[in-house]
C-alpha cells in the first residue's frame, strides 16, 4: 500500500475545512473527532478543497484537482497531500474556487464522474482561468472521446 496517495482532512467548524469534493478513495483511516486520512491509487483523479478563516473572516479558500502518481515518478508537493501528486488545476480566492465547483457541477449534471475527467481538460480550465477567460465546457462527445484515446492508450 506504499504507492498510494494520502490526503489528510481535517474539520474544525467554523475555522478548517479541508475536504475531498470528488475522487474515488480506496482507504479511510479516522485518526481523531477531526481528522481524517484517505487514499487514493495511481493514477486516481480527486479534488482537493481547502478553506480557512479567522476571527475577520475567510483567509484561504484553494481548490487543487491532483492526480495521483506512481512510485517514482516525478510529482509536486501539495500540503496535506503525501508523498505528493501530479498538479492537474490550482485555484485561489473564493471567486475562482466558486467558478471551478460551478463547473464540476456542470460535469456532473452531464451524468459524468468529475474522477472520470480527461486530465487534459483540467489543465485546460487551469490554463483558461490563468488568462481570465471561460473555459471550453467538457461534453459528452469529449468525455466519449477520452474513453475511447484511454482504451487504445498503452
Amino acid at each position: 500500500m506504499s504507492e498510494l496517495t494520502r490526503v489528510q482532512l481535517l474539520w474544525l467548524q467554523g475555522r478548517i475545512e479541508n475536504r475531498i469534493r470528488f475522487g474515488r478513495t480506496v482507504q479511510e483511516l479516522r485518526l481523531d473527532h477531526f481528522r481524517l486520512v484517505v487514499s487514493f491509487t495511481p493514477g486516481s483523479v480527486f479534488a482537493f478543497v481547502r478553506w480557512s478563516s479567522n476571527d475577520y473572516g475567510t483567509v484561504l479558500s484553494r481548490i487543487d484537482i491532483l492526480q495521483a502518481v506512481y512510485p517514482g515518478e516525478s510529482c509536486a508537493t501539495v500540503p496535506f497531500v503525501g508523498p505528493g501528486a501530479a498538479i492537474l488545476l490550482q485555484v485561489f480566492g473564493w471567486p475562482k474556487v466558486e467558478r471551478v465547483l460551478q463547473h464540476i457541477d456542470a460535469i456532473e449534471a452531464l451524468g459524468i464522474d468529475p474522477a472520470d475527467v480527461a486530465p487534459d481538460h483540467w489543465r485546460h480550465v487551469q490554463n483558461r482561468f490563468t488568462a481570465n477567460e471561460p473555459p471550453r465546457p467538457y461534453t459528452l462527445l469529449r468525455h466519449r472521446a477520452w474513453l475511447h484515446r484511454r482504451s487504445i492508450m498503452p
